[in-house]
């Protein structure tokens, strides 16, 4: 057994110490600057020009290690300082986004250099969103003409799938909405945004990203209210984004309202503490049809229903006669009424147990004045919908000839009486 040491093997050859100097210039992003914006000074501010320009030098120069610079210098024309500003010794080019003309025209054909761009070299998607989002964070560093461009061209990059609506998240800056300079930036944005698409195209993109409830959230925490968001977009030129928010939170609030109800019916909460709620609910631009509708599912939905369709209806009647009062609180007018004869006939034709409980459930709300003749009959004549109606006709017939009779025997009482 050999205990001595084997000898490691050793590299021959000379060794060149790399100076720190030689280290930092080969980093250095000032090199890059310089032959970005000298290309570009002689582009004469052709955008075509500017675009074959770009395609051809990222066979050249490091766009992967660069990209920040290279945003930085179309967009604002130099390296950007953090806040925002262009340091006066620093080299600067007038072929950017911010010397450009203000006007959609001139952003739509810049946003096609940076969608040719990124689609020539594919890498620089990620750190064009980091560019956006950062850029949106230095909005008090720039001008006014400045943020207007930026919002314009970030609208249409928006349009054109260049971006995810994600970097909206940088206007949530507390600086930017305590001043107002996020809510004045997103008037910009959506404008073009809306014009290259559609508010529909608008809300799936927000809505993907979990942004379609955050909008109010431009405002200070005082003025997050949907009176003051929608005259704000509204008077600003976007009706329909205010329609959309406003829509956005009828939904979160009916969505709510049917939780809390469930939640109170299972906890066995009183028919008065239930309705207090609901009437307090409904001043967030709640109809009374639209809490009908759900009050009647929460109700359904609170116990577990016999399986057997001989013994299931006596079971609704049961739990309906309970419900009564709570549902004729919410039935005042004949939309309601008919709302809920409507939901009533979706839900027996639903479950296929309660196709025999149509008519006794309507028959116990009637007699509990939920429901009262005039409905009942316009949705035997013509409001009815098409699940099981002729089951349902059939099962009403006798009622329904009960309710006429009684309504020309009240009439003729009451000639009589004159």
């Amino acid at each position: 057994m050999n205990n001595q040491k084997q000898q490691k093997p050793t590299l021959s050859g000379q060794r060149f110490k790399t100076r720190k100097r030689d280290e930092k210039e080969r980093f250095d992003p000032t090199q890059f600057q310089d032959c970005i914006i000298q290309g570009l000074n002689e582009t004469g501010n052709d955008l075509e020009a500017v675009a074959k320009f770009l395609d051809a030098s990222g066979a050249k120069l490091d766009y992967r290690r660069y990209a920040e610079t290279l945003f930085d210098i179309l967009v604002a024309g130099g390296m950007l300082a953090p806040g925002g500003t262009l340091a006066d010794d620093v080299i600067r080019t007038n072929v950017c986004v911010f010397t450009a003309q203000e006007d959609l025209e001139t952003m739509q054909a810049f946003a096609q250099v940076f969608n040719k761009l990124i689609r020539r070299y594919k890498y620089l998607e990620k750190g064009f969103e980091d560019e956006v989002k950062k850029l949106l964070l230095f909005l008090k560093g720039f001008s006014e003409s400045e943020r207007n461009k930026l919002a314009m061209l970030t609208g249409i990059l928006l349009a054109n799938g260049n971006l995810s609506a994600s970097i909206l998240n940088s206007l949530y800056n507390e600086n930017l909405v305590k001043e107002g300079v996020s809510a004045a930036f997103a008037v910009k944005l959506f404008k073009s945004w809306i014009n290259e698409k559609d508010i529909n195209a608008v809300a799936g993109s927000l809505r993907k990203v979990n942004m379609d409830n955050r909008l109010m959230e431009l405002f200070p925490a005082n003025k997050q209210s949907l009176e003051h968001f929608t005259k704000y977009f509204t008077d600003a030129g976007l009706k329909e984004l205010a329609e959309y928010v406003k829509n956005q939170q009828t939904i979160g609030a009916r969505k709510e309202l049917q939780k809390e109800l469930q939640d109170m019916m299972s906890r066995g909460e009183s028919l008065k503490e239930i309705s207090v709620y609901i009437k307090e609910e409904m001043k967030k631009n709640i109809s009374e049809q639209t809490v009908i509708g759900i009050l009647w599912s929460s109700v359904m939905s609170c116990v577990e229903w016999n399986k057997k369709e001989e013994l299931v209806t006596e079971q609704a009647i049961k739990h309906l006669k309970q419900y009564s009062p709570l549902l004729a609180a919410f039935t005042t007018q004949g939309q309601s009424e008919l709302t809920l004869l409507l939901k009533i006939q979706e839900y027996c034709y639903d479950n296929i147990h309660f196709m025999k409980s149509f008519q006794k459930i309507v028959v116990l709300f009637y007699k509990a004045e939920v429901l009262s003749e005039e409905p009942i009959l316009k949705w035997y004549k013509d409001a009815h919908v098409a699940k099981g109606k002729s089951v349902f006709l059939e099962q009403m017939k006798k009622f329904v000839e009960w309710l006429k009779n009684a309504e020309e025997e009240s009439e003729s009482e009451t000639e009589e009486g004159d």
